[in-house]
This record gives structure tokens, C-alpha cells and sequence, in this order.
């Protein structure tokens, strides 16, 4: 079943809150392509590899998270910009990109996902107020670093960037997916024991022995390539659209 791409992407503009999230890019419709809509390939990045996927599949979208056009880069359509964003014009083919809209929904959300795998209970955003807070508090069954570390690693499948440990058990968490290790001040000021992310810096690692957290940085790929697939799923039961999700590997 075919839908018509400018309700479509109405719809999920609604759906996901985007004229009340500022980003670093804009959310929804980057690049313009067929106007009906029935195959959808999903992916964390519109990368050079998904595009060929979703070129060799005929799909009429791509939805990622990570799209184009991010604050600051450079504005040029050149080399690999242009070389992306000329093949999806060359097929018609429309991108979708969300990305702080699909960082802290509710239901799809790379958050919840995350939540969802793990078997975390979700109390509530750090910042209740904030529709673009990406920080999440709550909750998980009592259980020392070492087998948050474990757990962690054998259901992202994907060994940890960074894991430093802390001698008590844990059960009241924060976290946020992709590149959050900023946030590790406020979640040890929320008195959490442990705060995971997907990136890490240098003075991450001194923050959270110095304020007594564990931290693990599981991977920016790793921690997000759930809401995008969710989203998805969520697209082809609502509006009977083929989708296919596709997980190009990364290592970060």
C-alpha cells in the first residue's frame, strides 16, 4: 500500500513533536523525492552503504536518524554530500531523518528502546519540562557494575568503549543514547549508581570515578540502532508499508 509522502511525513512530524524539539538539524523531509510512498528502508545513517541498499530494494524513503544539513558543517554540496544526495535524487528517493524527536519519544525513542532491551524501568526525562531532554532516569534489578558491564556488551552485541567500575550495587541509572557523556555531572547529581552512554571523553572517565558512578560507553551506533527500527515497525503496521531495516556496521 502506496501513502502520499507530504502526509506521511505530516503525520510523523506530529507524531514526534518536531516544531517543539530545537535540533542541530532539521527533522522530517531533508531530500525531496517520489511523492507516493511504499517501501521504506530504515537505518541509523544515511550512509553512502544504505543508499545503495535502499537503490538496489526500490524503496521510495529512507528513515534514519542520523540525516544531512547538521549546524555548522559545511555548506557545500560536495564530494560525499553531493555524491549522496545526488544518488537519492537520481532514484527519487525521499530522506527522512529525526533525530533528538526519535533521541526522547515515548514509544520509539532510542531511550526507550534501549530501556526495552535492557529491562530498564523508566521513571521519567531528568528535565520533565523539556520536550528535547535526552537524559532518562530509572531503574533495574539489583546487580554489581561488572554485570551491568556483561549484560550490556552480550545485548548490544558489542564490546564496551569504555567501562569503569564502581564497588557497590547497582539499581537506579541514567543514560542517554548516542554521544551524551556531557551529561555525566547532572546524572551524578541526580544520585544515580551508574550512567551509560554511547561515547566517551577524557574527562568522563575522571568525573565518574571522582563522583563515585559507574560509566559505561556502549557505542554511539550501538545504543541507536533501535528507535529507527521501532519507527518503522510502528509505519508498516499503521499504514500497511513495506519496510526494512538495515544495520550497516559501525564500531563506534
Amino acid at each position: 500500500m502506496a501513502v502520499n509522502r507530504d502526509e506521511l511525513v505530516a503525520y510523523l512530524n506530529q507524531q514526534l513533536n518536531t516544531d517543539k524539539i530545537r535540533d542541530f538539524c532539521p527533522n522530517g523531509l531533508q531530500v525531496e523525492g517520489s511523492d507516493r510512498i511504499e517501501r521504506i528502508v530504515c537505518g541509523v545513517t544515511a550512509s553512502q552503504a544504505l543508499i545503495e541498499h535502499a537503490v538496489s530494494s526500490n524503496a521510495d524513503a529512507l528513515l534514519v536518524h542520523h540525516g544531512y544539513f547538521w549546524k555548522n558543517e559545511p555548506q557545500a554540496i560536495v564530494g560525499m554530500k553531493q555524491r549522496r544526495i545526488k544518488r537519492l535524487l537520481q532514484h527519487e528517493i525521499n530522506l527522512l531523518a529525526y533525530h533528538l524527536p526519535l533521541d526522547v519519544h515515548p514509544d520509539w525513542g532510542n531511550n526507550t528502546q534501549l530501556a526495552k532491551l535492557m529491562d530498564w524501568q523508566i521513571e521519567g526525562p531528568a528535565d520533565a519540562y523539556d520536550p528535547a531532554c535526552a537524559l532518562v532516569i530509572g531503574r533495574c534489578a539489583p546487580q554489581s557494575s561488572d554485570a551491568m558491564a556483561e549484560a550490556l556488551a552480550q545485548r548490544l552485541q558489542r564490546p564496551l568503549t569504555c567501562y569503569v567500575p564502581v564497588d557497590r550495587q547497582i539499581t537506579r541509572l541514567a543514560w542517554c543514547t548516542g554521544g551524551g557523556q556531557g551529561f555525566i555531572d547532572q546524572a551524578a547529581a541526580l544520585g544515580v549508581d551508574a550512567f551509560i552512554t554511547g561515547e566517551v571523553s577524557e574527562q568522563t572517565v575522571h568525573s565518574a570515578r571522582e563522583q563515585g558512578i559507574a560509566f559505561y560507553a556502549a557505542g554511539h551506533h550501538a545504543t541507536e540502532r533501535y528507535g529507527a527500527k521501532a519507527l518503522g515497525e510502528y509505519l508498516q503496521q499503521q499504514f500497511d508499508l513495506d519496510v526494512e531495516f538495515i544495520d550497516v556496521d559501525n564500531p563506534a
